[in-house]
């Protein structure tokens, strides 16, 4: 499968009521909204492709950070607790239909939090949470430092992960037009910490590459404990971006765990 450059350029796609959102394909009456968040650096076209894989009554809803794309001139948010807060006003319009979430890297500590949120404020129970290539919030590291570093490293160590495409690697002015999202959205995830826990009280499905340098079966185990419902652990064939190659495989996989979710 291409690889989709974290440079590329917006996708058209029919916009919802807040810039946050976008609805690639949208589908008149969905059975459920999988609303999906993209990593550190990432882009809601990141998603654009799982669209022809999904059942045709699941609507996709994919998040789109400041400071990328269309939204380019737009400050980033640097702290945890204000983008899951955005992000979360943003869905209330939404949630006349059920909802899963699914988030990869950075994105699965924001779809956590946002499902936090989603039920204690809102009392909207998402009916799944899908989380991938994360740590635990209660086993993160606290002496990560790449957002520290300058340019030439935080590129480095994320190019390592493959989080940075060798376009962007390589071309001086792609580095100046994405250092700013990515060490913003990094500066975010490496100083989020959640001391307490806090259980959510529906099904958590925790996924990683078998091979991810970052993230080992046992940090997405630990999800287990963030869960008071079903809690399910699964590793596919790659590293910490996995899901670009096996997209297929986890989208099915995803929708699997949908099939019993019906609409209101």
């Amino acid at each position: 499968m291409e690889r989709r450059p974290v440079f590329s350029s917006a996708i058209p796609a029919q916009r919802s009521e807040s810039a946050w959102l976008k609805r690639f394909e949208p589908v008149p009456a969905p059975r459920i909204r999988l609303v999906c968040l993209p990593h550190a650096g990432g882009t809601a076209g990141a998603y654009h492709a799982w669209t022809r894989d999904l059942p045709a009554d699941v609507e996709l809803v994919a998040v789109q950070y400041p400071g990328r794309q269309e939204r380019f001139g737009e400050p980033c948010v640097t702290d945890m607790g204000t983008l899951a807060d955005h992000v979360t006003r943003a869905l209330l319009p939404l949630t006349d239909r059920p909802l899963a979430l699914f988030g990869h890297s950075m994105g699965a500590s924001v779809a956590y939090e946002v499902t936090l949120r989603l039920i204690v404020r809102h009392q909207v129970r998402p009916h799944k949470l899908f989380v991938s290539g994360q740590t635990s919030p209660l086993r993160r590291s606290q002496d990560k430092d790449l957002h520290l570093r300058d340019d030439e490293a935080l590129l480095a160590g994320l190019h390592a992960l493959g989080g940075v495409e060798e376009e962007v690697y390589a071309d001086p002015e792609l580095r100046q037009l994405v250092i700013p999202s990515l060490r913003s959205d990094v500066r975010l995830i490496e100083n989020y910490r959640r001391t307490q826990v806090q259980r959510v009280d529906i099904p958590v499905t925790a996924y990683a590459g078998d091979s991810d340098p970052e993230v080992s079966a046992a940090d997405i185990g630990a999800w287990r404990d963030l869960t008071t419902a079903e809690f399910a652990a699964r590793t596919l064939p790659g590293g910490h971006f996995y899901l670009q190659d096996r997209q297929a495989e986890l989208v099915a996989d995803i929708a699997a765990r949908l099939t019993s979710v019906r609409a209101r």
